[in-house]
């Protein structure tokens, strides 16, 4: 299955939309659904048995199941044991099983949810063995808030091996309570921790995420996988989905947003159904809505935008757009701690040089990828091994050309020789939104292609950005010279300059 992707949860009681109608209509890749509730129902256990898990639901797709879990936290204890479960799944022939870890509640004492991580790895080993050859294996992480006990539990979970293989998938467990009550910046927090110490190769599950408005950032983050009976569940009660909220249908007089189920319709008309025909019609809305808000993300890491995605639905809620900004703060200082190494991961891991535009907005400093850029830019950069007239001394000043569009080649060339004819040992930077640049890297992208207007390009920083820009460099010793741009200067000494500039650039 293609990931980023959302696992839509059949309940096998209540089937509010076939799983062959997810496959066919929507292009559902893989639907979870709970094998404690199939094992629990006698009819339903025999059928699974006899059948296989894929002929009773008719999904020819990948199949996922949970184990109990959630519904010990919902309902109490569960009647069945560690083995027995993991058991259940493979001889129903699951694709990914789960083994019953124990669920982590936020309003937990740390004593408790140490106990949690820990009982969850000691079964561990028994639930591998017991998933057999043919099924893979999701190894939950919990640990509640605490960002130490998700990296340990994801070290624990992430290292358990059994005699066929080790975990496939790791779900991060204990978060619907939060999700609930909107607690955006500890979910993102609990997930970069867990991040920070599961295996890279491994994607990661966010359990009973399955609101569209969270997958940008979550997927920014590195979640992969998702799951959620949202689109039913909130169909049910008039809601429907979309990536920028959750809208009731009570007062709708136009749709916010549109989609095939919904189209030819009216609100008024949708409203005056009947309460199941509407519920349908609405979760069929819903999953079509989850699904291209799913695609549209898959796009967006293809061409790099996923972060601008990320910023633009962060605007959803105040809760999300707290949370996005608290990201940005942990990616601008990284914080000691498990979130620290999965931030300064995160930046190590992406493509600085891209090809294409880079749209300017307040945050683009904070991207990962211009955050790598920079990086690079100040442990790489070295000064000229020697200067256009021959001299090999240190520098003798910096000279700062201001109010130049890129190419600079064509703009602001005349105002570098200019700058070099008058003192050869000259460092000569450009000034850009993202801070000052060696000339030497006037043609590398994202510098020389920002998307932004114009004037952008004519603003005059403050000295102290400019120091700042410059320290990172190693230049703040250096005397600083503004200039603008001029014409190109005329002599038989140009050429030298010019010929000097080209065996420089990059």
């Amino acid at each position: 299955m293609n990931t980023p992707t959302l696992l839509p949860v059949v309940n096998p009681n209540l089937r509010t939309i076939e799983p062959r109608e997810m496959w066919e209509k929507y292009g559902v890749e893989a639907l979870i659904t709970n094998s404690y509730v199939i094992w629990k129902h006698d009819d339903l256990k025999k059928k699974a048995l006899d059948e296989g898990i894929h002929s009773m639901l008719d999904f020819p797709g990948v199949v996922v199941t949970d184990s109990g879990t959630f519904q010990s936290y919902v309902y109490g204890d569960v009647e069945v044991g560690v083995s027995e479960i993991v058991e259940f799944q493979r001889d129903i022939g699951v694709d990914i099983g789960t083994m019953l870890d124990v669920f982590g509640r936020p309003d937990m004492s740390r004593e408790e949810l140490e106990a949690c991580v820990e009982e969850t790895s000691r079964r561990a080993e028994q639930s591998l063995k017991s998933a057999g050859e043919s099924m893979l294996l999701n190894g939950p992480v919990q640990g509640g808030l605490h960002e130490d006990l998700r990296a340990r539990a994801g070290n624990l979970m992430g290292s358990a091996e059994g005699e066929f293989r080790g975990f496939t998938i790791h779900p991060v467990g204990g978060i619907v309570p939060l999700m609930e009550k909107q607690r955006y910046r500890e979910l993102f927090e609990i997930l970069l921790a867990v991040r920070s110490t599961t295996p890279p190769d491994r994607p990661v599950h966010l359990f009973g995420c399955g609101h569209p408005m969270l997958f940008p950032l979550a997927i920014a983050l590195g979640a992969d996988l998702f799951d959620s009976a949202a689109y039913a569940i909130f169909a049910r009660d008039d809601r429907i989905l979309s990536p920028h909220g959750t809208v009731r249908l009570k007062g709708l007089n136009e749709w916010p947003i549109h989609s095939a189920a919904l189209f030819g319709l009216t609100p008024e008309e949708v409203r005056n159904m009947d309460s199941e025909k509407r519920s349908v019609l609405l979760a069929h809305h819903n999953l079509e809505v989850t699904q291209a808000e799913l695609a549209r993300c898959r796009e967006a890491i293809r061409d790099g935008s996923i972060w601008q995605l990320a910023e633009q639905r962060s605007h959803a809620s105040p809760q999300l757009r707290d949370a996005f900004t608290w990201v940005l703060e942990q990616l601008e200082e990284i914080p000691d701690g498990p979130v620290g190494v999965s931030a300064l991961n995160l930046m190590a891991s992406t493509d600085p040089v891209r090809s294409g535009g880079e749209k300017l907005s307040d945050d683009i400093g904070a991207r990962p990828h211009i955050l790598h850029l920079h990086a690079l830019l100040s442990m790489r950069w070295r000064l000229p091994g020697s200067w256009w007239d021959g001299s090999g001394s240190d520098p003798e000043r910096v000279v700062l050309i201001e109010g130049t569009t890129p190419p600079w080649r064509d703009s602001a060339l005349g105002a570098v020789v200019s700058a070099l004819l008058e003192e050869p040992r000259s460092v000569i930077m450009l000034s850009t939104p993202l801070g000052p640049i060696p000339f030497t890297l006037e043609d590398v992208s994202p510098w020389c292609h920002l998307d932004c207007p114009d004037d952008v390009w004519l603003d005059s920083y403050e000295d102290e950005e400019i120091a700042e820009g410059l320290a990172e460099l190693g230049l703040a010793e250096y005397p600083l010279v503004r200039t603008e741009r001029c014409d190109m200067p005329e002599g038989e000494r140009v050429g030298a300059v010019r010929d000097w500039l080209d065996r420089c650039a990059v």
